[in-house]
């Protein structure tokens, strides 16, 4: 497997796994192989609707709205078989 096969693997199962809490801006953040465990640490960040920063006041002067928090996952994909490992917290 190629980083590009691996990051593809992590942002569709990501993708997949999250659909239902409505997750957008889904983005690779860092990867890395971990050749002494055979994985792929791939870390990507998304946005979920209900993790809004609290706005500023010069937000709120603008009338600007509040961008949502990113949360980040580290999946974790063997390079010998392709499949998911795990999906942790970073």
């Amino acid at each position: 497997m190629d980083v590009k096969q691996a990051v593809s693997t992590a942002k569709s199962y990501v993708g997949e796994l999250f659909a239902s809490e409505d997750i957008s801006e889904l983005g690779l953040e860092e990867v890395s192989l971990d050749e002494s465990s055979g994985q792929w640490l791939v870390t990507v960040g998304f946005a979920r609707p209900w993790e809004k920063e609290a706005p500023v006041l010069s937000d709120l002067l603008r009338g600007t709205k509040p961008y949502p928090r990113r949360s980040y996952k580290i999946v974790r994909i063997s390079d010998k078989t392709g499949s998911v490992v795990a999906v942790q917290n970073r």
